[in-house]
Formats: C-alpha cells, sequence, structure tokens
C-alpha cells in the first residue's frame, strides 16, 4: 500500500518538497496530497515586490504547475484550508468538508507578515484584512495593488528597514513611485549592520531616490483619501508623512497556530529534532518558516545555540530536499537505512546582499563590535582562542564603506557599502571560512579602477545562487550547453529562482560566454 504523505501549505519550501517526491508519486511507492489555502500553486513570494513594480510577471515567479502535478498523480487541492488536524486519527479536517488521512504529514505553513498595531489599523492578526491603501506586500494580489500605484507614479510609504521593504523602495523608486522609507532606529537594517555602514546605506539610499525618516516610531495611521484609503502614516512626535499607499514591511511570524491547536510543541516555530520531526511525534514533520530546529536533547550544543527559523528560502529548499529522500526510506519499508540518513547539516550564518541601480551592499555575520570597543574584541577570547580584530574603511562622500570582523584571521562578519567587488570576495572567503590576506588593504583594492578589467576574474567554483546552492560551473556548463537566458538557466539548475540577487551575476556569465563564441 503506498504511504500516504500529505503536505500542509503550499508555498515555494513545499513546492521543492513536493518536486522532490515526485518520482516517488510516480512509481506508486507514495499518495501525495498537498493543501494551499490560496487559488494559486506555488510561486516564489520572495520577488512579489518585483511582481508589483512590473519586472516580472505571475507566470515567471510560478514555481509548480498544479495540472501537470495532478497528472502525475499528485492530489492538489488549492484554495482549501486546514480547519483541524486529529492526531489520533491520522487525518485531516478541511474547509471543503473533506478528511484525508495521512501516514506523514509536512507542515510547510511558513510565516504571516506581522501586523504593527497601529490606531486605525486594529485586523485581526490571524486573518488580517488590511484598509484600502494598505498592502503587506506577501500575494500576488499585494503585488497587484503596488504595480497601481506605481504605474500612476503616487507616492509610497515603506514601513520598516529591513532587506525586504528596502527592496521594495528601491525598486519602486526607480520605477517612477516617490517612496519614504520609515523605521525605528538610527538607521535601516538596524538587526544586521553597524553603525557606520548603517549611516553609508542611508545615505546612498536618498542618492537613489529614497527618502528615509529614521528614528521615527510610528502611532497610527489616516484614511483621508477621496476612496476612504490611506492618506498618511502619523509619527509619535505629531508629524505625519503623506501618502497613497503603505507598504508594512515589519518582519514574518512563523505560522503555528495549526501545530499548536492539535498539541504540538511549539516556541517561535513549530519545534523540531535534527531529522524535522516534531517533538514526540514521529508522524508529523515540519520545514521552511514555520519550523524550528530544537532537539529535545538539553545537552545538544548545537541547539542550545539555535535561533528560531531563518526566513530565508535557501534553508527551506535544503530541509525540503532532505526530507523527502528521508520520506521516500521510510515510504519504501527501509527504516533502518531512514534512521542511518545523516542528519540535515546546520545552515551557517547567512548573508544579506542589497542589489540596485547605484547600490549594493553584502553584511553578514557579527558586525556590532566596534574598532576600539576592547570589552567587544577581547569577548570569548579565553584558552588560547585568538581574540576580534576589526578593519574598517570609509568614504561617506562617495558611498563606500567596508568592515571587516576577524579572529585568528578568519572573517567573523563583514559589511561592504558600495563596493562590489571587494563583497563579493569577502563573501567568498567567509562563506569558506577561509583566511583573509594579512594587508587587508588588498581587498579594498579590488574596487579600484585597476580592477575593472579584471572584474570577471573570480573563482569559477563560487556559489552564485545562495538560495539553492549553484555554483558559477554548473551555471556556465548550463550556458555552454544552450541556455541563454536567466529563465533558461534558472529552469536548467535552479539557480536564480530564489531572491533573484544573483541574477545580475547569472546574466555576467550568459555574457561572458557568448563573448568569448563572438570573439
Amino acid at each position: 500500500m503506498s504511504e500516504r504523505i500529505v503536505v500542509v501549505g503550499f508555498g515555494p519550501v513545499a513546492a521543492r518538497l513536493v518536486d522532490e517526491l515526485l518520482p516517488a508519486v510516480r512509481s506508486g511507492l507514495a499518495h501525495l496530497t498537498v493543501i494551499g489555502e490560496e487559488a494559486d500553486a506555488a510561486y516564489n513570494r520572495v520577488l512579489v515586490a518585483d511582481l508589483g513594480v512590473g519586472r516580472t510577471t505571475a507566470e515567471a515567479l510560478a514555481l509548480a504547475d498544479a495540472a501537470a502535478l495532478i497528472a502525475d498523480g499528485v492530489d492538489v487541492r488549492l484554495g482549501v484550508r486546514v480547519r483541524r488536524v486529529d492526531r489520533a486519527r491520522q487525518q485531516l479536517i478541511l474547509s471543503d468538508g473533506t478528511s484525508p488521512g495521512y501516514d506523514r504529514l509536512v507542515f510547510a505553513t511558513g510565516s504571516r507578515p506581522v501586523i504593527p498595531n497601529l490606531t486605525g489599523l486594529n485586523p485581526d492578526p490571524a486573518a488580517p484584512v488590511l484598509p484600502a491603501g494598505v498592502t503587506a506586500l506577501r500575494d500576488l494580489a499585494d503585488a497587484s495593488v503596488l504595480r497601481e500605484a506605481v504605474a500612476g507614479g503616487k507616492r509610497v510609504v515603506v514601513l520598516g528597514g529591513g532587506v525586504l521593504g528596502l527592496e521594495t523602495a528601491l525598486a519602486a523608486a526607480e520605477e517612477g513611485a516617490t517612496v519614504t522609507v520609515v523605521h525605528n532606529g538610527p538607521h535601516p537594517l538596524g538587526r544586521n549592520i553597524d553603525r557606520g555602514g548603517g549611516a553609508v546605506l542611508a545615505a546612498s539610499l536618498r542618492d537613489c531616490g529614497v527618502r528615509v525618516a529614521g528614528n521615527a516610531r510610528s502611532t497610527g495611521i489616516e484614511s483621508g483619501s477621496a476612496d476612504g484609503g490611506f492618506s498618511a502614516l502619523v509619527l509619535d512626535d505629531g508629524s505625519a508623512i503623506d501618502g497613497e499607499l503603505l507598504v508594512l514591511s515589519c518582519g514574518v511570524r512563523p505560522r503555528t497556530e495549526l501545530a499548536e491547536g492539535c498539541g504540538l510543541s511549539t516556541a517561535a516555530g513549530i519545534l523540531v529534532d535534527h531529522k524535522l520531526r516534531a517533538h514526540h511525534e514521529p508522524h508529523i514533520f515540519a520545514i521552511g518558516d514555520c519550523a524550528e530546529v530544537r532537539c529535545p536533547d538539553t545537552h545538544c550544543l548545537e541547539c542550545r545555540a539555535a535561533r528560531g527559523p531563518s526566513g530565508l528560502v535557501g534553508p527551506g529548499w535544503r530541509q525540503a530536499e532532505w526530507l523527502a529522500e528521508y520520506l521516500v526510506l521510510l515510504a519504501s519499508g527501509t527504516p533502518s537505512e531512514a534512521e542511518s540518513l545523516p542528519e540535515l547539516a546546520a545552515e551557517q550564518p547567512g548573508v544579506i546582499v542589497l542589489k540596485a541601480r547605484g547600490l549594493n551592499m553584502a553584511v553578514a555575520g557579527d558586525v556590532s563590535a566596534e574598532p576600539w570597543d576592547e570589552e567587544a574584541l577581547t569577548a570569548g577570547a579565553s584558552d588560547g582562542r585568538a581574540r576580534r580584530q576589526i578593519a574598517q574603511w570609509a568614504d561617506p562622500e562617495h558611498g563606500r564603506y567596508v568592515k571587516m570582523t576577524t579572529r585568528a584571521g578568519v572573517l567573523e562578519g563583514l559589511v561592504a557599502v558600495g563596493m562590489p567587488r571587494t563583497a563579493a570576495e569577502l563573501v567568498q572567503l567567509f562563506e569558506r571560512g577561509a583566511e583573509l590576506p594579512a594587508d587587508r588593504s588588498l581587498l579594498l583594492r579590488l574596487d579600484g579602477p585597476d580592477q575593472a578589467s579584471t572584474a570577471g576574474a573570480t573563482d569559477p567554483e563560487r556559489t552564485v545562487c545562495r538560495c539553492a546552492g549553484v555554483s558559477g560551473t554548473k551555471i556556465a556548463a548550463a550556458v555552454a550547453s544552450g541556455c541563454g537566458t536567466v529563465a533558461e538557466v534558472s529552469g536548467a539548475t535552479r539557480a536564480g529562482t530564489g531572491c533573484g540577487g544573483c541574477h545580475e551575476d547569472i546574466k555576467g556569465i550568459i555574457e561572458k560566454h557568448f563573448q568569448g563564441v563572438v570573439a
């Protein structure tokens, strides 16, 4: 009898799991049901802002074809909500009145946007219905709202200084909208970047046409437009920032309510062990934004320092790929092989990349320490462990800033604003755990005018697409085999199907190949 696998949620991470399980479905080893609340099959939610400013299409964002999956034998149920999970009977109670059973249940419910508690904006957080002129920019309908505002050259207010909010602001400003970013704290990306880098980043945003209102605490919204929609964001000092569209970019919160409702353990996310199994429930798993890997073993050092869900698509995809292999082994009747499967490797610290016309930034690791902060530099330096060292360089006038935090010559954190080649090299060194050159200024020279001719002379084995883990060599091989566009490379390698930050690098590899052919 086929193993009944049910996946709750149909976002990018669920789509990868379904894709990996298809061979088992086609062979009859597994019967797969995927349940999505939205009427659309999985699409790349990370690039919804690009859709909203007209840079891509809904078709290009699609990650799954429901009709094709149904033809392959997958039971796809769209526009259906799971009301309850009955763990005792191993079945789900759905909004359409059906009750499918499961042998293995996978939560891939993702996350929902955080809706701030503002006067005039107090929707139900579990099912937010936002007033006219306010959007959280999470789905295709939200993208159409932004598209209308950008096409009309309207004033857009972005509340939140995180990377998604900044990407939305930059894209909308580039396409003709008047954009203001409002954030609490001295500079954007306050949780990730240091003071110097944040100041240069804010100045660079202004140079790109984005207004920045820092140290601003919002208290409410005004709805005074002709159609009763959003007209201004009110701040705690009594001032107001006028606009015709408010984009909420205040973070996300894992969707755990369904898991909590059936008695599963949760913290920031659904608690799972290193095999992605829910605590004390071997039939239920969780992956992606809703999953928090923190095993029940109180002596596990890795879990002691673990944080909540990463919120990044790359780690979710790697979880999906690992879990698919594990589920197939269970379905094939080889539980011993499944249990001997090496546990999912711990994720390395993520790299935040922000790219736009006239702005390039990369941030990774811990960059909070300052060069003369003796207490921070000596923290953790015991039992022969080296102290931290800081190398820092700034040229605010020209929007350039670099900071390197090292221990024994190895990068623990980096900030690079306005230095794209230096940033690319530092990111490679950070991800490899490689030692920096003793003369740190050598890295700064990568962005000098004498290095322009060697801009493409980077390591071909470098990871170009960090979301999907695709190297430059693999992309170059796809191009050599006939892929001539980013879309074709994405179809062949999955590179560029995540955050989209590597699209320009992929284009560069394509152009380099065809220049060589012409020559």
